[in-house]
């Protein structure tokens, strides 16, 4: 149509896809002026697009009155076939709706319906857990109160004897029952992940009193009477002679309340943060509780035998106490000795740790070897012996250099020195006759004299070296 009815507009030029107007709004105007003219002449360029405009349109009028019947033909041909696609539509449309809405009678509501009450047993299952773990914990609580009560001599009839006595041993016992308990309580307090025992009880008011009231008075007063029975620890002090049976008895309560009062540090020390073998466990409460006895006593025979020093005359009884205090730190390690390292709900079995471990080292089977570790020494007396030995030697020379009736009464009784230090680190070696721990037919001259001949060498030594 547009060859039979020729035009002089370029169509080309606007169909082209990168026509832009004002490149041909450009091209116009600097066709009709001249570069140097000023002002421009605008008037002929828009009248050539005024024209162009009108022919276009003029020939688009044409155009559309000619194929007039073929447009409104293929319209009406597009709209019916619109028509019979959106009739097809929304039938399909209709069909999808209607089988949407069964869908969401037969499933989504059931779902909503089954997902509240799976919710419902999940908050139900979450309070029967936290109220089991609530019931435990009180019981745990009044458990607790009851090896309380027992400690303190208000227990059940089970801590009397038939005779009316109070049984000292069933006190000590309460002591470690009552360790196991706060240890118990405890960690159930740390497991608070989600899924562990203890979650949720922080939000559980009567929970937070019983930790607050009850758990932190208790192991408290739990770890100081533990303490307290390891720092007051003597066996020598015990008389035996004519009260033998009270002696054994009291022998007997002595090593039972340090047995009780070391598990109960060992428990109650802080716990690891996972599951580890016993032999990597360092109780450090336990350990600093050993450690101080073991320097108290070291410090104390340091100040008495120093006083003893300068008032020779006091010396045969300074020595004889200095010997019983060292005969106490025997009995300590002789009942540490004998003392298997504690069950520890936190530590790993000796059977679970084989499982795991292919080539283990020598571990430590007791609790004497944890405590010589710490100390890096191969027995209690030694360390006790040596150390005093160690700072005796700074006060002697104090002495002497001060002068006077002291300095020349050590000097002059140097040779007895020798003979009372030396019998003094051999009798302090020997356990107490009264702890029962003696073995029959085995005299004291035949324990361990020839063990301890360094000990004795380094404590003369310390005293006649100055002299």
């Amino acid at each position: 149509m547009a060859e039979s009815e020729p035009s002089y507009i370029d169509y080309e030029v606007f169909l082209d896809p990168g026509f832009s107007p004002a490149s041909f709004a450009n091209s116009l105007v600097v066709a009709t002026n001249n570069a140097t003219d000023s002002p421009l002449d605008l008037s002929t360029p828009l009248s050539r697009v005024l024209f162009d405009l009108q022919e276009i349109d003029t020939h688009i009028h044409t155009l559309t009155s000619k194929s007039a019947l073929p447009l409104l033909s293929h319209t009406r041909d597009q709209t019916a076939a619109a028509g019979k696609i959106l009739q097809q539509s929304e039938e399909q449309i209709a069909a999808v709706t209607q089988g949407y809405e069964r869908l969401e009678r037969e499933v989504l509501r059931k779902w909503e319906t089954a997902d509240e009450a799976r919710l419902a047993a999940e908050k139900s299952l979450a309070t029967v857990r936290l109220t089991r773990t609530v019931g435990r914990c009180l019981n745990l609580g009044r458990q607790l109160e009851s090896q309380l009560a027992e400690m303190n001599g208000r227990g059940s009839t089970t801590a009397t004897t038939t005779s009316g006595e109070a049984s000292g041993r069933e006190d000590f016992r309460a002591l470690e029952r009552a360790a196991y308990t706060i240890l118990n309580m405890r960690r159930m307090f740390l497991a608070t992940a989600e899924g562990e025992e203890g979650h949720g009880l922080d939000r559980v008011k009567v929970v937070r009193t019983l930790r607050s009231d009850l758990l932190n008075p208790a192991e408290s007063l739990v770890k100081s009477r533990a303490q307290q029975a390891i720092n007051r620890f003597s066996m020598s002090s015990i008389s035996i002679g004519s009260q033998a049976p009270s002696g054994y008895k009291q022998s007997r309560d002595t090593r039972a309340r340090l047995t009780s009062a070391v598990t109960t540090l060992y428990v109650l020390s802080p716990m690891p943060k996972t599951m580890i073998p016993a032999a990597e466990y360092r109780p450090e409460l336990l350990q600093s509780t050993l450690h101080g006895y073991m320097h108290t006593a070291i410090g104390t025979s340091l100040t008495a035998l120093s006083r003893a020093f300068t008032v020779l005359p006091t010396l045969e009884r300074t020595l004889s106490d200095l010997s019983a205090r060292c005969q106490d730190i025997v009995a300590l390690e002789y009942i540490l000795g004998n003392t298997k390292l504690p069950s520890h709900p936190m530590l790993l079995s000796s059977l679970e740790r084989e499982t795991i471990e292919t080539q283990a080292p020598r571990k430590p089977t007791n609790l004497l070897q944890l405590v010589l570790t710490s100390l890096d020494t191969p027995s209690l007396p030694s360390y006790f012996w040596r150390s005093l030995a160690s700072s005796l030697a700074g006060r002697v020379q104090e002495i002497l250099q001060r002068g006077g009736v002291s300095a020349r009464t050590l000097r002059s009784n140097r040779e007895r020195l020798r003979g009372d230090i030396k019998d003094c680190v051999l009798r302090g070696s020997l356990l107490p006759t009264a702890s029962g721990m003696v073995d029959k037919g085995r005299g004291e001259e035949g324990l361990t004299v020839g063990n301890w001949e360094r000990e004795a060498a380094v404590m003369i030594s310390s005293v006649a070296g100055a002299l």
